[in-house]
């Protein structure tokens, strides 16, 4: 196994533990919002990740092209993509849950 073969597999092993992480989110979170963070952050990184990791497994020149274009266009739509369910949240009426602690209210 070559040095490109095992930082491709540790990329692509990376991208799928931020999908899982993004995942729990979705289940774990209280209200959309906190739940388009988690998404939209780990989406965006986790495709980029593990696009890497397949092209640093078997890199050509036009592999290289096209994983710098899905990057390119991933990074665009998933902000864009996060932003509008956001609103659509805030449209409709959704909800924010308040947490338990909040950092950065005054001590009293």
């Amino acid at each position: 196994m070559t040095f490109l073969d095992l930082a491709g597999t540790v990329f692509v092993i990376l991208g799928a533990l931020l999908f899982a992480s993004a995942a729990l989110g979705i289940i774990r979170f209280f209200d959309p919002y906190t739940r388009i963070s988690a998404v939209g952050t780990a989406g965006g990184l986790g495709i980029v990740l593990v696009v890497v990791g397949a092209l640093l497994m078997q890199p050509t020149v036009t592999d290289t092209v096209k994983v710098l274009l899905i990057i390119g266009l991933q990074l665009a739509t998933s902000a864009i993509g996060s932003i509008a369910i956001a609103r659509s949240a805030y449209l409709t009426g959704a909800k924010v849950q308040r947490s338990l602690y909040n950092d950065l209210e005054p001590r009293r």
